[in-house]
């Protein structure tokens, strides 16, 4: 099946997006505003203020609600005053690390926020769609080196990968309950991990990298030989718009559960992509952090040939231009270039590519 790119079918859409604040969802917002649609944004205040939401601001047609998820009547009153037609659910405590410091605060997070949007979106009289982002860590990793599959069996070690686990569960138990009947769409994505310009995030590898290298200091990686799948932040997007529509159009063999992530060529080491980093920006240095860490997989691969075959998803950048657009990303910052129009030069080259 050839590769599809994002329609025209999102100009004019009512949109709720949850995390809108955040790396992921700052992107998603520039391209939907692109696409045309109409965005309303829920989710808590950037947590830093050099990240992807304010170096891609001002958002002059964004609607904006600083909401938490736990907040029940919160995330209700803003989504009925939106009564959005598709909604894509990126919210959520997305760290490793921090979920083992804050368990309870992690799960209230993914789970009863995801529960809480989902009982508000059940009441919408226009929604079509629904997709709920969660992670490639929602499987029972077994070590085994063999790429999951959406039938795989769900778990997770850590606090943030049960967390999602159960927001899977939560979603199917609302979808088979409610929306079905309702006639609504709804879906869960689970991505690979997600590189590109202005991820600022806390005890991740590359915003890590960043920080060390802005700074003259030397960047300690955790599990330098431990195996990611990853991909550059278009990709899952764009997996997450595609999936968001197909949904909408009512189209039973669309899947409810969806990976998105890069072929085996995309899964390396972290010491690699650290060394194609510090290549491309021209210096740096890192080594191994010599005390004991938090449990983390060693090896994660999605097979991602669900979405190719049934929604025309694949990727389309390998790792080594993943880590170049990200890098490209740190020089434009500092130099003080406009980092909004560089991001829309690499939505435009990504989508030329889906293209051709």
């Amino acid at each position: 099946m050839e590769a599809v790119a994002v329609t025209q079918w999102w100009a004019g859409r009512r949109v709720l997006l949850t995390g809108h604040t955040g790396f992921k969802g700052a992107w998603l917002t520039l391209w939907l505003e692109r696409l045309g649609a109409s965005v309303t944004g829920l989710a808590l205040p950037p947590e830093d203020p050099a990240g992807a939401f304010s170096a891609l601001g001002p958002w002059p047609a964004l609607e904006s609600h600083l909401v938490d998820l736990r907040d029940g009547p919160g995330v209700a009153g803003v989504i009925a005053a939106a009564d959005p037609e598709v909604i894509l659910h990126l919210g959520a405590q997305a760290l490793v690390r921090r979920s083992y410091a804050d368990p309870a605060g992690t799960w209230a997070v993914n789970v009863v926020g995801t529960a809480n949007v989902l009982e508000a979106a059940r009441a919408l009289p226009s929604l079509r769609s629904a997709v709920v982002v969660t992670s490639d860590k929602v499987y029972a990793n077994l070590g085994d080196g063999r790429p999951f599959t959406e039938d795989d069996r769900l778990g997770g070690h850590d606090p943030y990968s049960s967390s999602k686990a159960a927001a899977e569960l939560a979603t199917a138990s609302w979808r088979r309950s409610y929306f079905d009947d309702l006639g609504v769409g709804v879906a869960t994505a689970r991505a690979g991990n997600v590189i590109g310009g202005g991820d600022r995030g806390e005890d991740r590898l590359l915003p890590d990298l960043w920080r060390a290298l802005e700074s003259g200091a030397t960047v300690r990686l955790r599990y330098p030989q431990a195996t990611r799948p990853w991909q550059f932040v278009l990709e899952p997007l764009h997996g997450y718009l595609l999936l968001a529509e197909a949904l909408a159009t009512g189209d039973k063999a669309v899947p409810r559960a969806v990976n998105f992530g890069p072929g085996l060529a995309g899964c390396v080491p972290v010491g690699a992509i650290v060394d194609r980093a510090i290549s491309l920006w021209g210096g740096g240095h890192w080594e191994q952090e010599p005390a004991q860490q938090p449990h983390e997989a060693h090896l994660l691969h999605l097979d991602a040939s669900l979405a190719t075959s049934t929604l025309g998803w694949r990727p389309q950048l390998d790792v080594d231009t993943a880590v170049e657009w990200t890098v490209e990303w740190w020089r434009a910052a500092a130099a003080g270039d406009d980092l909004r129009k560089l991001a829309e030069s690499q939505i435009d080259a990504y989508e030329d590519l889906v293209r051709s």
